[in-house]
């Protein structure tokens, strides 16, 4: 069983940033798919970026392109997403997501584990 937990979440003005952390335990994550993904009170869950399990290939929802960066240390187990600019349409939960697949896609439901969340807040 693997047990994924986000962190970095908070509040924070809109221009300011944030960087959330994965990390997963009960299996190494090092060879999953691993991917961001956001949901905001009453909306769908919406693809924010994912990365290979390698590290070698990065994707990006067009509305954080230029401004987030997703990463991997595999030694760490670690996943991050560093955010910049963030904008008050950017206020939702962050929810990590990995597939032992190593599959990347940008649809949540082809994910196999995932974590409760962090809130992110961006104020106007």
């Amino acid at each position: 069983q693997v047990e994924v937990v986000e962190s970095g979440g908070g509040l924070v003005q809109a221009g300011g940033s944030l960087r959330l952390s994965c990390t997963a335990s009960g299996r190494s994550f090092s060879r999953f798919a691993t991917a961001w993904f956001r949901q905001a009170p009453g909306e769908e869950r919406e693809f924010v970026a994912h990365i290979s399990w390698s590290g070698a290939s990065t994707h990006y929802a067009d509305s954080v392109k230029g401004r987030f960066t997703i990463s991997r240390d595999n030694a760490e187990n670690t996943v991050h997403l560093q955010m910049n600019s963030l904008r008050p349409a950017g206020t939702a939960v962050y929810y990590c997501e990995g597939d032992p697949s190593g599959r990347a896609t940008i649809q949540s439901s082809e994910y196999e584990y995932w974590g409760q969340g962090t809130q992110v807040t961006v104020s106007a």
